[in-house]
């Protein structure tokens, strides 16, 4: 269900080049990686707007590490995708990076994936359940 070409990005670019990079990818986050590809943190359109856009800090001299959200919280390959959803509604998140054993960033889920992947689920349900009434004949 990730995007398993995440947009990523050192800390040391700057703000502008996470939001040049996420404009160009479409997405709304960005994974902040170091030299090995683990999490250092997460730079969101959220953060940008919080962070960058009323201020007068400029974003083009405005290192990454500086304005990204470092707790970030993780999904690996054992989070079911019904746990990545109940803890992005409860926590407010759209984005959650999955991570390998090492803390190498392996994708990005986002909540309109996990949604869309509930609405087939739901959808499958519903059709079964639908072909189950229609087919059930005269005494049951």
């Amino acid at each position: 269900l990730c995007d398993r070409d995440p947009a990523s990005i050192g800390p040391e670019a700057s703000a502008a080049d996470a939001i040049r990079l996420m404009l160009a990818r479409r997405v709304g986050a960005v994974a902040v990686v170091d030299s090995e590809k683990r999490i250092a943190g997460i730079f969101t359109e959220r953060d940008g707007l919080r962070k960058l856009a009323l201020s007068s800090v400029d974003p083009e001299k405005t290192l990454l590490r500086e304005t990204m959200t470092s707790a970030v919280e993780l999904a690996t390959p054992d989070t079911s995708a019904g746990e990545a959803l109940a803890t992005m509604v409860e926590r407010h998140f759209r984005h959650l990076p999955v991570i390998d054993s090492s803390g190498k960033l392996l994708g990005m889920l986002s909540i309109r994936d996990l949604l869309q992947w509930r609405i087939d689920d739901l959808s499958q349900e519903l059709d079964s359940l639908e072909q189950y009434v229609a087919n059930d004949g005269p005494g049951g």
